[in-house]
């Protein structure tokens, strides 16, 4: 016959990309199979003689389980005696390279030369004779025995001179040893070489002599393949292209034989598969690496963001688990908290209070009884089960069950906090109702996948119609079984059940995996998931990355060829056309648009990973996703890595980063203070989340520095840990007011990130800054995530998208001054950074044309806030601090300003009356007086009093006539006579009444009174200085224009006094100087010629006084404060004494004023009615009532 060329031949096994009508069939009648060499040796040592095996003495694999069991039995003698393990991915590999090498020789005798290996015997025996020849074949046959000859029905003799379907079979064990010789010599099948070593065959006979004839023989026919070939070559082709992997051998004979394979495709495919599942890395639970995101496959996906409802940007969610959190109120609260109604309202204030309104419970539903009961079995008999094992959709009982639940609801919606709660939609528990009455709904086979599996332990099923087993490795944790053993009583069918899976790890051995490729399970899942959300109007989707077809692709029903990410799965394997027809849309898609039309008050979260958050946001349509790398990168101080994220981000589109989940831990990872300490670090990656766009959430402890990570089968805290005060104040000091202010932060039309550039012109990548705003509004925020101080400018914004009207996107960048919202000019930009409380001050014409100059200290972390643009005044005020302060911050810009403009005013005010006169005074008026110790015998102890108390009232002359006040025509001199002895009259009542003066045996109580007799005898010399102590609301008037009030306070506060006592104190003495009518002789003599009812029933016409007095309205009756009282009268009484009144008459009148408040109980009404019998009001509910009236 014709024999076809070298070239024809490349063409037939050219790759397999021909259409399957031009793919050869298999020869009618032909045996395929998986089968390799195993000596007789190893049948005997590994007990493999129960393996099938083929008339030429290969064994042979039906299937990928005989490929398990075969491999099995050798792991099992080298678990027991030691020796090589083996991958059954490799043995079938093996096998599968056997199985192709002889359909390549089939295909010459075919399509070449039929009686190749009969050539290749005649050149063997005309080479070193038929006797030399036939004994290599003979002891061939005897090594590795075909199954006739190794069951004792046939000597290998008799084996030699027999046929094989019409073939010699001395030329079909030619064919067998030039392929055994081939093994040996293949590196990638070194490490299971002892399953069909030759060395001992070649020892007994001239083999490589046989062999080398042999191959000379057949290298002397015609070529063959798509390199035209001699046969020998193009059988080891395989091996010299990829010479240590099986994989790559086969991905050779993939690509160059494909046509040649015919139906062995599918096979081959799958041979693949099993191999990477053996190969396949196992990692840590979790979400795997965290990789930079990048956009550019992204745009091929269409665009369908959801849109949020008008409260959705402002949610601020916090995590509790439920079980844990009750344990935990129980303690701190000292009574069984144990259901979700008992939630004390005191927990939910101080959530609120946080800028808290979202609150997710992490384990309400009905958890599988299984899993706890698995628990109980691996040495955890505390636990419960897992918080997303889950039995049913309903509240759990031991939680309190609905009516628990409506109850929490409701206190919660009072104080503007939405419920959160999980739905698990890839999986339910071991024993779920589910399990129970839909087995049709979860994705099982009717064999273990696996021959090592077994079954044996105890039935976890309370059910008495069905019978659910774990496989038993489980228990000592020898495996992670990918099923479980399931039999149904009522009908005794058997299935094993796959367990729920994401692919990166251990199955979860307490669930059962539902499969999304069955429409009826796709809809029962959308039910349940509607069911949530009637009921909460936040759902986090559990894992709901697996559920995109992508996920359920590569997991469950992977390519042909694909395969590893969860075992035995790649025997499922579907093409596209088929995987497609079984789910032709998205599942979430599906249910996205389910709930916006049914649910649409509904937030939809998803916790995904794997590169697809901007997925599941922009085209799947979730309202928010997770965003993993916000942890992990800044963690790490990966800034440079999370920085392109941002960026990458908004240059593609900026909507997805709105939609972030940002968090510092979640319930899978460790606490955020053990992930990012409880200092600087911690407060400024928290301070990004509270202000970065999407949505902060807060974990279980977050606040309260809580160290334990709690299991999802915790019943409590093991832990006994109290809230860390100090961590607690520091983050309702600095991360509280941002959460309150988040509508400045959850958008992203303003938002805009910016590179912090060095002097040198390089790009500090530690540097996180960024402004952002709404309506209006504008706020920048700086972060340095390193250890090293930095410095720099930032100018211009980094580049995003914007969108145009037809969907394109342009690349736009904006100045820092834009992005404020500034108009620069001769303006000037006010700003309040949030950490410091200063307010800073900046030339708008410098930050639009060289932006902000910018210098951070490690991990600090700046926020302004209250940015404003203002003109300057006609004297340049504005201008002249600004240069005056040099980049510096100050408490507050008109106080600055006023600091500025009154310098030389205040300074001769402090000669005299700072902080020294201060310390003095307080000693005086509290301790018992020595001669010649009085006021003014205090002031002469300090340097030039007079000459001080004298510069003071020339200074203070010449600003009061500059803003038209009339002065009084007195000299320096003559007004400093004239205030001394008030100032040392009002001391010396003062120590009468406050001090062990003579006049008294024992102290009065009056908190603050020294501070207020001190301070106002401070701001008598305004009422002398105008000259008129009748009416001195013109001096209360000079102190407020020259800021005396905020001057009292800070001078007080350098004496060592507490911020509070000393603004009530400068606010009684303001007030006091601006009513010394009251408290010269003859008001005196009026005040208190005053009955109690007539001093009551004028302070309840006095706005003024009842704001003083603490005046406020509980259980239907007005109180007021007994302290501020007392301070109140004991400051008239020593006003009073100060300016000549009679002390004597101060005193009684003071006496009979208590006497008389003390006897109704600190209530106006009653002192108007004379009522001496109305009880005191509990100091709390004065504390939290004000206002009333």
């Amino acid at each position: 016959m014709a024999r076809p060329t070298g070239r024809e031949f490349s063409v037939r096994l050219e790759s397999m990309g021909a259409p399957p009508s031009l793919r050869r069939e298999p020869r009618a009648g032909s045996d395929e199979r998986f089968e390799f060499h195993v000596s007789k040796h190893a049948r005997d040592l590994y007990g493999l003689s129960g393996a099938p095996y083929s008339s030429s003495g290969d064994v042979v694999f039906a299937d990928y389980g005989a490929a398990r069991s075969f491999s099995d039995r050798i792991n099992e003698r080298a678990r027991s005696s030691g020796g090589p393990f083996v991958k059954a991915g490799a043995v079938n590999a093996m096998a599968l390279i056997h199985e192709i090498l002889h359909a390549v020789c089939a295909e010459y005798r075919e399509r070449v030369e039929p009686a190749a290996f009969d050539l290749a015997v005649r050149g063997a025996r005309a080479a070193q004779g038929t006797a030399a020849s036939d004994s290599s074949l003979l002891s061939f046959a005897k090594a590795f025995p075909p199954s006739t000859v190794y069951a004792g029905t046939e000597s290998p003799e008799s084996w030699l001179d027999g046929l094989s379907d019409g073939r010699g079979k001395r030329a079909v064990a030619m064919e067998e040893l030039l392929l055994l010789r081939l093994a040996n010599e293949n590196p990638a099948l070194a490490p299971y070489r002892f399953l069909f070593d030759d060395a001992a065959l070649k020892a007994r006979a001239p083999v490589a002599a046989t062999l080398d004839a042999a191959e000379a023989a057949l290298a002397s026919l015609p070529p063959f393949g798509p390199d035209g070939e001699d046969l020998p070559s193009l059988l080891r082709a395989p091996m010299r292209a990829s010479p240590h992997s099986l994989s790559g051998q086969l991905e050779f004979m993939r690509k160059r034989w494909g046509l040649l394979l015919g139906d062995r495709m599918p096979r081959l495919l799958g041979g693949f598969a099993m191999l990477a599942e053996d190969e396949r890395p196992s990692f840590p639970p979790g979400p795997g690496p965290v990789r930079v995101p990048s956009y550019a496959a992204v745009d091929s996906e269409y665009e369908r963001f959801s849109e949020d409802k008008d409260w959705m940007p402002r949610v601020v969610m916090i995590a509790k688990s439920a079980l844990v959190w009750l344990d935990q109120l129980s303690r701190a609260y000292g009574r069984d908290i144990r259901t979700l109604d008992a939630i004390p309202d005191e927990e939910l204030d101080t959530l609120a209070s946080r800028g808290l309104n979202a609150l997710w419970l992490i384990g309400i539903w009905e958890r599988s009884q299984a899993s706890r009961r698995i628990k109980e079995l691996c040495g955890n008999p505390e636990a419960a089960a897992s918080a997303y094992s889950l039995f049913d959709y309903e509240i759990a009982w031991e939680l309190g069950g609905w009516p628990a639940l409506e109850n929490l609801r409701g206190r919660a919606q009072a104080r503007g906090i939405r419920l959160a709660a999980d739905m698990v939609p890839n999986h339910t528990g071991l024993d779920s109702t589910w399990v129970r009455d839909r087995p049709d709904l979860f994705i099982s086979r009717s064999t273990p996948p696996f021959p090592s599996y077994s079954y044996t332990g105890e039935n976890l099923s309370d059910d008495g119609s069905i019978g659910l087993w774990i496989e038993d490795h489980y228990y000592d944790r020898r495996d992670a079984a990918v099923t479980f053993k399931r039999v149904d009583f009522r009908t005794g069918h058997t299935s094993y059940v796959y367990h729920g899976n994401d692919g990166t790890s251990m199955p979860w051995n307490d669930t059962a995996q539902i499969d999304f490729l069955n429409p009826a399970a796709r809809e029962a899942v959308k039910e349940r998931i509607l069911h949530v959300a009637r009921n909460f109007p936040i759902i986090r989707f559990d894992a709901a990355m697996v559920l995109a077809k992508r996920s359920l692709r590569r997991l469950w029903y992977p390519e042909p060829g694909a395969g590893g990410a969860i075992a035995s799965r790649f025997e499922y394997a579907l093409d596209a056309q088929a995987f497609n027809a079984a789910i032709p849309d998205e599942f979430w898609r599906e249910v996205v648009d389910t709930c916006a039309a049914e649910a649409p008050e509904t937030l939809l979260l998803a916790e995904a990973f794997w590169m697809m958050e901007g997925y599941f946001v922009r085209t799947l349509g979730m309202h928010r996703v997770y965003n993993s790398a916000f942890m992990n990168m800044l963690k790490e101080k990966k800034n440079a890595e999370y920085r392109a994220t941002i960026r990458n981000t908004i240059e593609f589109d900026k909507d997805i980063l709105k939609r972030f989940v940002n968090f510092m831990n979640n319930p899978d990872e460790d606490t955020a203070v053990a992930q990012f300490g409880s200092g600087d670090h911690y407060f400024g990656v928290c301070s990004m989340m509270a202000t970065m766009p999407g949505l902060p959430m807060f974990g279980h402890g977050q606040f309260e520095g809580f160290t334990e990570k709690y299991g999802m089968e915790y019943r409590r805290a093991y832990k006994d840990e109290r809230p860390d005060e100090g961590l607690v104040r520091r983050h309702e000091r600095e991360i509280v007011p941002l959460l309150k202010r988040r509508h400045l932060f959850s958008g992203v039309e303003n938002f805009l990130l910016y590179d912090l550039a060095r002097d040198g012109g390089s790009v500090d990548e530690n540097v996180f800054a960024y402004s952002n705003g709404s309506g209006g509004e504008r706020a920048l925020v700086l972060f340095n995530n390193a250890w090293e101080r930095t410095s720099g400018r930032i100018r211009r914004s980094c580049a995003f998208a914007d969108k145009n009207p037809g969907g394109s996107r342009t690349g736009v960048t904006r100045g820092l001054a834009e992005g404020l919202g500034l108009r620069g000019g001769d303006r000037f930009v006010v700003m309040t950074e949030t950490r410091s409380a200063l307010r800073f001050i900046r030339r708008s014409r410098d930050i639009a044309e060289n932006g902000l100059a910018v210098a951070l200290e490690g991990f600090q972390c700046q926020v302004f806030m209250d940015i404003a643009e203002v003109d300057d005044d006609e004297s340049g005020s504005y201008a002249a601090l600004c240069d005056f302060l040099g980049g510096s911050g100050v408490k507050d810009i008109g106080w600055a300003l006023q600091d500025l403009e009154l310098g030389e005013l205040y300074r001769a005010w402090a000669a005299a009356f700072g902080p020294g006169y201060f310390l003095r005074a307080l000693r005086a008026a509290t301790a018992r007086p020595e001669p010649d110790s009085g006021f003014a015998a205090g002031l002469e102890a300090g340097p030039e009093p007079e000459t001080g108390l004298e510069k003071f009232f020339s200074t203070a002359s010449r600003f009061a006539a500059s803003e038209s006040f009339a002065v009084s025509g007195a000299s320096p001199e003559a007004l400093s006579r004239a205030y001394a002895p008030v100032a040392d009259a009002a001391l010396a009542a003062a120590s009468s009444l406050l001090g062990l003066g003579a006049a008294l045996s024992a102290p009065r109580e009056a908190p603050g009174a020294a501070e207020a007799i001190a301070c106002f005898a401070a701001l008598l010399p305004l009422a002398f200085l105008l000259g008129d102590l009748d009416d001195s609301s013109a001096a209360r008037g000079l102190a407020e224009s020259w800021g005396m009030p905020r001057k009292l306070r800070e001078a007080l506060a350098e004496a060592g006094v507490e911020p509070g006592t000393a603004e009530t104190a400068a606010a009684f003495a303001v007030a006091a100087l601006g009513r010394l009518d009251l408290v010269a002789p003859a008001g005196a003599e009026r005040l208190a010629a005053l009955s109690p009812k007539e001093a009551a029933e004028a302070l309840m016409k006095d706005d003024e006084a009842k704001d003083l007095l603490g005046v406020n309205r509980w259980d239907g009756r007005t109180w007021f404060d007994a302290d501020r009282y007392r301070l109140c009268s004991t400051l008239l009484a020593a006003a009073a004494s100060g300016l000549g009144a009679d002390a004597a008459l101060a005193r009684a009148a003071l006496d009979r004023m208590d006497a008389a408040a003390l006897a109704a109980g600190w209530c106006l009404e009653a002192m108007i009615a004379g009522d001496s019998k109305t009880r005191t009001p509990p100091r709390a509910a004065k504390k939290k009532t004000k206002g009333e009236e």
